[in-house]
């Protein structure tokens, strides 16, 4: 089950998912369609928020006639990988541990989603044959750009990058094999693939 902020992000990482979890077969990975708004809670709102979440997940689960076997839940931190990012992700993530019924991954992506893409370079003339990743991009913190998405239609070059590019992205990188060695660093994408690998 995803939870997300948008279809966008949701598609961004169902084939992050599918490269740490092969076993997952052709199991479905749907999704919640309400928005993720968790990062700005704190105690009982946030209990309350979560307790929400996962009475979706069910409710979700129920509807297609199949177990909860995971929940994956996404919101951009629009900030950095620094102190804040640290403090807010312990709380979530112990949130979500706390109440979840299956196996759940947290996914706060810093600054956004997109900062994930840029750790496959190689992806983006796959989509797009004229893209290609500036040097200054590569190899780096990509949790420490502000702004990745501007970034990328500025950078790119024609035609101007859009949000729906970045599942396409994804896809393009897991079907090259990228996934597993992604080019650069990013703590928030770490520790997302740190709580996927602790999945049963």
């Amino acid at each position: 089950m995803l939870a997300g902020e948008d279809a966008n992000d949701c598609d961004i990482l169902a084939p992050i998912i599918r490269q740490h979890h092969p076993n997952l077969g052709t199991a479905k990975l749907v999704r919640i369609n309400d928005p993720v708004r968790l990062k700005k809670k704190t105690g009982h709102d946030l209990a309350t928020a979560v307790s929400t979440l996962i009475g979706k997940a069910k409710g979700k689960a129920l509807q297609q006639r199949g177990p909860l076997v995971g929940l994956v839940v996404h919101e951009d931190l629009d900030g950095f990988t620094d102190t804040r990012y640290k403090t807010i992700r312990r709380a979530l993530s112990d949130e979500l541990a706390r109440q979840s019924p299956c196996d759940s991954a947290l996914a706060l992506s810093a600054w956004e989603s997109e900062a994930w893409l840029l750790l496959f370079p190689a992806a983006f003339p796959r989509v797009r044959p004229r893209w290609k990743v500036p040097a200054q991009l590569r190899g780096n913190d990509t949790g420490m750009l502000k702004d990745p998405k501007e970034t990328l239609k500025n950078k790119l070059g024609a035609p101007t990058f859009r949000e729906s590019d970045g599942p396409l992205i994804a896809k393009a990188a897991y079907e090259q094999g990228l996934i597993p060695t992604p080019k650069g660093k990013n703590r928030s994408y770490d520790d997302f693939v740190a709580d996927l690998t602790e999945w049963g």
